[in-house]
């Protein structure tokens, strides 16, 4: 088996695992590291032999693009005091307890190496948590602070990991330059990705077409992180600032199909990378196990240690930080998500599991320094990385379920539904509002005027029946029972049609290119 075909089996196992996983009611990133752990004893499995500089730029971009379309800037500006608290702050607590730890357990390693690995097991990753948490019912106050302290203190860690990256690698560090170059890297970084968003919102409006719109946000996250990073400035948060900026400026209401198979695209691509990114930490692992320095009782030891610090600051941050947060949310009354009680600040706790942006930052550790001597510590700390990633996963990941049900934090249902249909009434008076502009400018037949109104009025009853009462309600309801019968049978049509046409493309002197022009037509009549 060579290098190509084992990337293939890690994307094929990246697909077959979240449906094992949840099966097995596991993450489907901890079967992707055991998988990789299990392909690593194969004697016909052959090294992984990808240079640490090409997995932060693969890696990272693509992923922070696909979790940036769950958030948007209102949620980002209106929790910015809670993100900060926790991407700022507390990856630099972590990152310091770590490494003290660290130099106390392996007094070899150089307190940059130290710091190194504190950086890269600081930060949760949101795609973990939210895998886990998303079917639990949270609040989505909690959901909404994971999410954007996954997001934003992966900047914070990454930032603080080529610090001490550097520092090992050219033996030399200086505080003021270090403070000179994450300033000039933030700037830089912003002006690229809002140069960049705005150069990519112009050309999606000149594509037109949404498979050229798609293929072009998958290119956008690469190349804002690459000229960001060659420019000195952080390719990691100009990543997020160009995705931020086309959430919220590069969204066209009526372009329905390139939002559903743009939003199916990238979670393809968000499945995909994330499973390879555990397969490889997996894969690495009985390399680093085989060849690490200190003996393996200690290389356990260092790890429990590890473990027991990164999930114990957290717990003793938040709690004095959640407090905090509630009391100036109160004094200046802000439009903020805080967790509400201890319970739901223990749930945040809990739910703060390491994922896919330590292990790219564990895979990017250089192999040699400047001097060409081996990066120092470097499998220890991939090794403890790894195993900070797999205890916080699954201890934490089978646990969360329980814990959420024996604190009984569940999401403000009445709060949604009441948003839910104040949503449904706002979009059928935007209907009726529209259809009184057409009817004053051209003149409809009644009998066509008056099935649009049921329309604009059936618009919100779809989205939330609440709105109509009860006589209506189940008027409502016969009328939909009919039109999904109209519908199921319609679908069957449209079936036995693409049937047909599917079937004359094999048939002599059929083009095929017609054959896909009719089914097309086809599919958008089902899709409608």
């Amino acid at each position: 088996m060579d290098q190509l075909a084992l990337l293939f089996v890690l994307l094929l196992g990246a697909v077959v695992t979240v449906p094992l996983g949840e099966r097995l009611g596991l993450p489907a990133p901890v079967l992707m590291t055991l998988l990789g752990a299990v392909l690593a004893l194969l004697p016909f499995v052959p090294n992984v032999s990808i240079p640490p500089e090409l997995i932060l730029p693969l890696l990272l971009p693509p992923l922070l693009y696909a979790a940036v379309q769950r958030t948007s800037w209102r949620q980002f500006t209106a929790n910015i005091r809670p993100i900060l608290l926790l991407a700022v702050a507390l990856v630099f607590v972590t990152t310091t307890a770590v490494a003290a730890v660290a130099q106390a357990v392996f007094p070899a390693l150089p307190i940059a190496a130290a710091v190194v690995l504190g950086a890269l097991v600081a930060p949760p990753d949101p795609v973990a948590a939210t895998a886990v948490a998303g079917s639990l019912g949270l609040p989505r106050r909690l959901v909404s602070i994971l999410e954007g302290e996954g997001l934003f203190n992966d900047v914070t860690a990454i930032v603080l990991y080529h610090a001490a990256v550097g520092a090992v690698v050219s033996g030399t560090f200086s505080w003021p330059g270090a403070v000179g170059e994450l300033v000039l890297s933030a700037v830089v970084a912003v002006a690229v990705g809002l140069a960049l968003g705005r150069l990519s919102e112009w050309l999606m409006g000149r594509l037109g077409d949404p498979t050229l719109q798609i293929g072009l946000t998958l290119l956008v996250p690469f190349v804002s992180y690459v000229i960001a990073e060659d420019l000195l400035g952080s390719g990691v948060l100009a990543v997020l600032v160009t995705a931020l900026y086309l959430a919220e400026h590069a969204v066209d209401a009526d372009d329905v199909l390139w939002r559903l198979a743009g939003n199916t695209f990238w979670q393809v691509v968000d499945t995909l990378v994330t499973g390879v990114a555990f397969g490889l930490i997996g894969l690495e692992l009985y390399h680093v196990f085989g060849t690490a320095d200190s003996p393996g009782g200690r290389l356990v030891a260092g790890s429990v240690l590890v473990v027991a610090t990164v999930i114990g600051v957290r717990l003793l941050y938040l709690l004095p930080a959640a407090r905090l947060a509630k009391r100036l949310h109160k004094r200046r009354d802000l439009d903020e998500e805080i967790p509400v009680g201890w319970r739901e600040t223990v749930v945040m706790w809990w739910s703060g599991m390491r994922g896919v942006a330590s292990v790219a930052l564990a895979l990017a550790i250089p192999l040699r320094t400047e001097d060409g001597s081996p990066f120092p510590g470097r499998d220890v700390i991939v090794f403890i990385a790894f195993a900070v990633i797999m205890t916080t996963l699954v201890l934490q990941g089978l646990t969360l379920p329980w814990l959420v049900k024996r604190l009984g934090v569940r999401a403000d249902t009445d709060a949604e539904r009441a948003l839910e249909r104040d949503l449904a009434l706002r979009a059928a008076r935007a209907a009726k509002h529209r259809l009184k502009e057409i009817e004053e400018v051209e003149e409809l037949p009644e009998d066509l005027a008056d099935r649009l109104q049921r329309a604009a009025y059936d618009i919100g009853t779809r989205i939330s029946p609440d709105i109509v009462g009860e006589e209506r309600r189940e008027w409502f309801a016969r009328r939909a029972g009919r039109q999904r019968a109209f519908l199921r049978v319609q679908r069957e049509m449209l079936s036995a049609a693409r049937h047909e046409v599917l079937a004359a493309r094999s048939e002599p002197g059929v083009d095929p290119e017609v054959v896909d022009r009719v089914l097309q037509h086809l599919d958008v009549r089902s899709l409608r």
